[in-house]
């Protein structure tokens, strides 16, 4: 059988729609990392950042275990792979988290009360329920009651109605905060519900002769063991213990600093800031990871690029995050489209979002 399969890879928040077909020869490494896209034998890589991207990261995730099901029924495949800002909500690091985030995880812990242990159908079914949530919010009278409290002070002293107002409000506001910084807390903390969701899935990735991560792999990552890596990350974000000395530290090499798997921009960098001695030690790095996990080529995201995406070191690295998120760049939608040993971007038509238009095969 042929080695033909797909890719299409986005780094934002955003539903997407693959092409062609999955190979049936195709092997996916490690095995640990089992998280197959959408109604076809296809196959979708995410390369992260989902979260700290908007009011919708619940529901993101829903709609992406979802696909994970219907692809599997169709011989498919959806891979996602945590980025930096996955680890940092497992880390309680709400630095980057959108406000109407904290509100989104308000909501679904309420609306998990509904669904009482099933959290498979629960988590499933938040893509189709958190529209009408945030609806419901939005218009609630609990939501708008300060206002009311502005027209009922309407006729007292003027100094008095904006003072107290105030008050009003930014206790309203802080309230609301907290609940939603606690909601948030509980969900994405080592063993909550959203970490263990997370914990399904690596920050590394190879597939055939390609390997996915979010920031970039380097040769004392391979040294050090892909699934070992994939595996300390998934154990940190499943476990909890109030017992510090007893918990599972959070994988420095995969997590935290500049050279880490997440974190790392080394081959995201414009090439034209580069001396070429500097390109040459890049390259070789590289060529020495990429030779060492037995792959051809890697993928990354992490660094938005202002050109789209594109591919450096003759193509043994695609860099593909365009910053599409509102919350980013609000730039328009491409992937990566991998077929056999050739690649293409594809991108949206910046007038008419619903027309695809293809770039010349690379």
């Amino acid at each position: 059988t042929s080695r033909t399969f797909v890719f299409l890879l986005f780094v934002s928040t955003s539903v997407v729609t693959s092409i062609s077909e999955r190979s049936s020869s195709m092997e996916i490494h490690p095995t640990s990392v089992s998280a197959p896209l959408a109604v076809s034998s296809q196959v979708l890589v995410q390369v992260g950042d989902i979260l700290d991207r908007g009011d919708d990261e619940i529901a993101i995730l829903s709609l992406l275990r979802l696909l994970d099901e219907q692809a599997k029924a169709n011989g498919g495949a959806v891979f996602q792979v945590n980025g930096n800002h996955e680890t940092m909500n497992v880390e309680g690091d709400f630095r980057y988290v959108d406000a109407r985030a904290f509100d989104e995880c308000t909501d679904f812990l309420d609306y998990l009360e509904d669904y009482g242990q099933d959290w498979d159908k629960a988590f499933k079914n938040w893509i189709f329920e958190s529209r009408q949530w945030k609806e419901d919010r939005r218009s609630s009278q609990t939501y708008w009651d300060q206002w009311n409290v502005v027209k009922v002070l309407h006729s007292a002293v003027p100094s008095l109605r904006l003072l107290t107002s105030v008050f009003f409000v930014v206790g309203k506001l802080l309230g609301q905060r907290q609940k939603g910084v606690i909601a948030r807390s509980v969900l994405f903390r080592p063993g909550g519900r959203l970490a263990c969701e997370l914990a399904r899935h690596g920050v590394i990735l190879r597939v055939n002769d390609w390997v996915f991560c979010h920031g970039g792999l380097l040769p004392h990552h391979v040294a050090y063991g892909v699934e070992r890596i994939n595996r300390e990350v998934a154990t940190w974000m499943r476990s909890y213990t109030d017992d510090y000395e007893e918990s599972p530290q959070m994988p420095f090499i995969a997590t935290r600093g500049y050279d880490s798997v997440v974190w790392s921009r080394l081959y995201s960098r414009e090439t034209s800031d580069l001396d070429d001695y500097q390109m040459e030690q890049v390259s070789k790095i590289l060529r020495d990871t990429l030779e060492a996990v037995g792959a051809k080529a890697m993928v990354v995201g992490h660094t938005p690029q202002l050109s789209g995406v594109n591919c450096e070191y003759g193509c043994s690295i695609w860099r593909v995050d365009v910053g599409m998120s509102s919350g980013v760049l609000d730039s328009r939608p491409e992937v990566l489209e991998i077929r056999g040993d050739k690649a293409r971007v594809i991108r949206s038509n910046q007038d008419r979002l619903h027309e695809l238009q293809v770039a010349d095969y690379i």
